[in-house]
């Protein structure tokens, strides 16, 4: 009788796609506690790559401005030393705004890899099936029509993408959900939205509109604290959410019956995944407007450098900060005296993105 190791068991098992003879991931299973798993060495590195990377583009815009300060005295001030003039232009006029920026992209990666997985398409971001825009529609409503009744853009957000994602999952309902109905219905519905917003901008006045259009495009210029403490507080709350469903969302994959048959409850499951990734979104969006293609690239671009079946959940989170963080830094040096708005840098490079998956669908035969 063979007797289990009491602490591990380890074995190595290639993928696909991964090089020949290398072990991409390895399963364990420990005998006391009675808990079993899989190991991905690849996914390890890269999720420490990115945090690396991640960290010193974040340092690096800290030192873009009026006032130029060294990479070196940035990280001081973060820490509260350095010279008093220093530590206040980093930590209470820079920092607020990379923070945003930051957890903005966090939060984008990590939504659009929850609803392509969901969904099995990687065309299924939230900009692409209308939460985007059903959030930017209520944002906007509260600016021009003064309908925010005291509430903030965030709230406004979450109750725009909140309602949308009720409205295209009613409308994809039909004894069950399917990932391809909630696209094809998510489409219509964000054509709605974005008319909705388009004769709202019209209607409202002139600094009205111009307020609006500055926040529809995504923007991180003039951020404060007051955008960063309620998405912070929204990612403690929704990033264990999102970790926690991993596991069930992977079996979403292999089909409604197969994952039935494995004990997944899979239309509880798939709401869970969709008000996870609304209030991801919703709150992203609230605090940073709608940065174009940043849920829909950063998964695609974490899956190909892990080389995973699925969207990985924290390299698309590590990876829609490192774009979004990156795109700022472009938009703020790219024209000499002039902030462009971020979203203007990632919907440049977001676009071709876009035409290669369409392009690769259209290959694969799933293209339509």
């Amino acid at each position: 009788m063979n007797v289990p190791n009491p602490k591990s068991a380890l074995k190595s098992r290639p993928v696909p796609g991964d090089s020949p003879g290398g072990p991409h991931f390895r399963t364990y299973r420990l005998a006391l506690p009675p808990v079993s798993g899989v190991f991905r060495p690849r996914l390890v590195a890269l999720c420490a790559v990115l945090t690396a990377v991640t960290f010193l583009l974040f340092c690096w815009g800290l030192t873009t401005g009026d006032y130029p300060i060294g990479f070196t005295d940035v990280v001081r001030a973060l820490v509260g030393s350095g010279d008093p003039g220093t530590v206040l232009v980093v930590r209470e006029l820079r920092l607020p705004r990379a923070l945003v920026g930051l957890l903005a992209g966090i939060a984008f990666g990590v939504s659009g890899a929850l609803f392509q997985t969901m969904t099995r398409n990687p065309l299924a971001s939230p900009d692409m099936i209308g939460l985007t825009q059903g959030a930017g529609t209520a944002v906007v409503a509260g600016i021009v029509l003064g309908w925010d009744g005291g509430l903030g853009t965030q709230a406004l957000g979450l109750f725009g993408a909140l309602a949308t994602a009720l409205i295209v999952y009613a409308l994809a309902w039909r004894r069950g959900t399917t990932g391809y109905r909630i696209i094809l219905v998510g489409i219509g519905v964000a054509w709605i939205c974005t008319s909705a917003t388009d004769y709202l901008v019209a209607k409202g006045g002139r600094f009205q509109a111009q307020a609006a259009l500055g926040w529809l495009v995504g923007n991180l210029n003039g951020r404060t604290w007051d955008q960063v403490g309620p998405l912070a507080v929204a990612l403690e709350v929704l990033l264990p959410t999102a970790l926690l469903l991993g596991r069930l969302l992977r079996t979403l994959q292999l089909g409604d019956d197969v994952a039935t048959g494995l004990g997944t409850r899979v239309q509880p499951v798939r709401l869970a995944i969709l008000l996870a990734g609304v209030g991801l979104i919703a709150f992203a969006t609230a605090s940073a407007g709608p940065v174009a293609f940043v849920a829909l690239a950063a998964p695609q671009i974490a899956q190909r450098l892990a080389r995973t079946a699925w969207p990985p959940t924290v390299a698309s989170g590590l990876t829609g900060a490192l774009v979004v963080l990156g795109g700022d830094l472009v938009a703020r040096t790219l024209v000499p005296g002039t902030e462009l708005p971020v979203g203007i840098v990632t919907g440049v490079l977001g676009a071709p993105v876009l035409l290669w998956l369409l392009a690769r669908a259209n290959r694969a035969g799933s293209g339509g």
